[in-house]
């Protein structure tokens, strides 16, 4: 990632009585000699302590002065007769042709010699760490160059942070001109990023560990009141208790029978005995719509399947805060007037009860974009008053839906109560089949973006195109679906050496993460007061960031080696995209470019994890800086949470010495003898707001 360039302060100061030295006449030659002198050492002083202000200097600094005395312009560094000058300009630039020369030609030779001796590969990799030692020398000078001030802590940010999630500002977007909607979207912008460090809110406790944080969570981690509690769905008030310091949900009772049984009559109107056989049927991955508190997800855990929560930003009793705090996967997004950040194809079933969706809104565009994400043969479950409705006009509403849902080529498999379950085609030829004219058309190629990134909302029929057109029920059941085979890696470009070293690779390594995170976890954090014997270190994380998910590599290896974690797998923008290939592996993950806030809410995750970021941010000369990035990972990072990063010795020791701005405790870590990677191990403290002023 590319660094700013420090520069100094815009006017040079030079030691001495300047009034003197130009109101005075110069009066024999030892003078002259020893001023010339003094200003020769003061000017390389000034070079080595502001070397991008030689490099780059300023447009408006003066290069002449007035003489107050005769009115004439004179150079105040100029030295002797015109004459002189004029034989020493000379000189010098004599010599500095002759430098010149001198190394174009040792440098063609020396890479005349380079290029017959090494192959294409090392010549990269060595520009490369060339170039990373580069940046990083980079860095360091412009640091000094700054003085101590540069090196100073970050502030703590105002209290009106605590739950702020930057490029979701409304009032702000309306006043850019944003409405219908697109003012709820993420907009973002180099004002959107936060030098400040947030700190959580007053009474913050941490989170307990897995599985009892699932269903207890402290009231003062999340913006939720009693009012809020008993102003939601009757479903959520009967699963949830509130007291003074705690909230209970009681999803995973065998006593309750809301979720448990919802979901098994989901399960039986798709043909299942019950939810245990989602797994059978080809489901796997879930995206609840309008999630409520993620009970859903909850409850459906239990049975190796992962769901995906999304909802709107909302400034308090945030259903994704909830649900993240819950250790449940989450994050802000909605059905606005942008796709989603998801690959076409990517989930096997949608759920949305009472999420909010105006399904019927905008010619059935939020529709399109729920079958863009649905993979063929995949599931639409919606649960909503519309589906039983008495009056006329709620009934035209659900007419609309039901029959768009036809001409989407979804198949009406069962509907009980509030409940209905449509099944997508398995098979392109349903919308060459329809009537002509009878609903949108299938995208060209031009139009079927696999990933979308900050695309409008299409009004055609997207995923057609995609080569990883595959019904749900022609896969591998999880867990043999994350490994994938040869014919398979061929959609993306994939050989199945390169897949199988990094499965290789990732099992190697994850012991050596644990085994260095471990005692470091068991040292510094004893036993808290009345709290049993922690479990392996996986108990104490939870939700997992990978900034830079490569393959999903480092997920797949976490759920073999049996963590209870749950991985959020990015893709950096700037690299390659391999999400596709990851979310139909089972896991879960988003597109992102990380000179932007994160969709998600302050203290998301208890572990970020980036292998190769800093060196991909490098290369691709990113317009934010590693300050802006680790600062939003202290945004998203829990208190006592952990950062893991590896990267090139270079960058890594950049980001060590920058993390002492953040006031995180980090650790650098050599991983082989003859490695030229080393291993960033931060932990994050927990800073309270008492005593802060805000």
């Amino acid at each position: 990632m590319s660094r700013p360039l420090h520069r100094g302060a815009t006017g040079i100061r030079i030691s001495g009585n300047s009034n003197d030295l130009w109101d005075s006449q110069m009066k024999d030659k030892t003078e002259k000699e020893d001023m010339d002198s003094n200003r020769s050492s003061d000017q390389s002083y000034l070079a080595l302590k502001f070397p991008f202000r030689v490099l780059f200097p300023y447009n408006n600094s003066p290069s002449k002065y007035v003489n107050g005395e005769s009115g004439f312009a004179s150079d105040p560094f100029s030295v002797g007769s015109p004459r002189s000058r004029h034989k020493l300009t000379l000189l010098l630039l004599k010599l500095s042709l002759a430098v010149i020369v001198v190394l174009a030609l040792t440098g063609s030779f020396w890479w005349t010699i380079s290029i017959s001796t090494l192959s294409r590969g090392q010549i990269l990799h060595t520009y490369r760490r060339l170039q990373e030692q580069l940046v990083s020398d980079m860095w360091d000078i412009g640091e000094l160059s700054l003085g101590s001030s540069r090196l100073q802590e970050l502030e703590f940010c105002s209290q009106e942070s605590e739950i702020y999630v930057p490029c979701f500002n409304v009032s702000e977007n309306l006043a850019l001109g944003y409405s219908d909607g697109s003012e709820n979207d993420r907009h973002c912008g180099q004002s959107s990023r936060q030098s400040c460090m947030v700190l959580p809110p007053v009474n913050y406790r941490i989170p307990l560990h897995w599985p009892t944080g699932r269903d207890i969570i402290w009231v003062a981690n999340v913006k939720l009141t009693a009012q809020e509690v008993l102003s939601s769905g009757s479903l959520t008030k009967r699963m949830m208790m509130l007291d003074e310091e705690q909230i209970s949900f009681r999803s995973a009772s065998p006593m309750f029978d809301g979720v448990e049984d919802y979901s098994h009559q989901i399960a039986e109107m798709i043909g299942l005995r019950n939810e245990s056989n989602f797994l059978q049927a080809g489901v796997r991955t879930i995206l609840d719509i309008g999630c409520g508190y993620g009970s859903f997800g909850a409850h459906l855990f239990s049975k190796q399947l992962i769901t995906m929560c999304i909802a709107n930003y909302e400034p308090s009793g945030s259903q994704v805060q909830l649900t993240l705090e819950r250790g449940l996967p989450a994050m802000i997004g909605s059905f606005t007037s942008n796709q989603l950040p998801y690959p076409s194809l990517s989930f096997d079933m949608l759920h949305c009860a009472r999420c909010g969706v105006d399904w019927d809104h905008k010619d059935g565009i939020f529709l399109i974009e729920a079958d863009r994400v649905l993979k063929p043969g995949g599931y639409f479950v919606w649960t909503s008053p519309l589906t039983n409705a008495r009056n006329k006009e709620n009934q035209k509403r659900w007419n609309f839906v039901r029959d768009f849902a036809e001409n989407l080529c979804w198949e009406m498999l069962s509907q009980q109560d509030e409940t209905v379950l449509w099944k997508k085609t398995s098979k392109k030829s349903c919308y060459s089949s329809r009537k002509p004219g009878a609903g949108p058309s299938t995208c060209s190629k031009a139009h079927d973006v696999e990933s979308p990134y900050y695309r409008p909302l299409q009004g055609c029929i997207a995923g057609t195109q995609s080569r990883r057109w595959i019904p749900i029920q022609e896969k591998t059941t999880w867990p043999s679906r994350s490994h994938l085979n040869k014919s398979e890696l061929t959609v993306y470009g994939l050989h199945p050496a390169d897949f199988r070293e990094d499965a290789e690779n990732w099992k190697t390594t994850l012991p050596n993460y644990w085994s260095v995170l471990s005692p470091i976890i068991f040292s510094d954090h004893p036993k808290r007061p009345g709290e049993e014997d922690p479990s392996p270190p996986y108990n104490m994380i939870r939700n997992v960031l990978d900034m830079n998910a490569h393959f999903g590599g480092f997920n797949s290896a976490l759920l073999e080696a049996g963590k209870s974690v749950w991985v959020m797998n990015v893709v950096p923008t700037g690299g390659p995209n391999y999400l596709p290939l990851i979310v139909d592996r089972g896991l879960v993950g988003v597109l992102h470019d990380w000179c932007e806030p994160f969709p998600t809410y302050p203290r998301s995750y208890d572990l970020v994890h980036a292998e190769g970021l800093l060196s991909l941010q490098t290369r691709q000369q990113r317009w934010c800086t590693m300050l802006d990035l680790f600062t939003e990972i202290d945004r998203l990072l829990r208190p006592e949470g952990w950062v893991i990063m590896r990267d090139t010795a270079p960058l890594v020791e950049s980001a060590r010495r920058l993390t002492a701005r953040l006031k995180w405790d980090a650790r650098v870590i050599e991983i082989e003898s003859n490695s030229d990677d080393r291993l960033l191990i931060c932990q994050k403290p927990f800073f309270k707001r008492q005593g802060v002023s805000s």
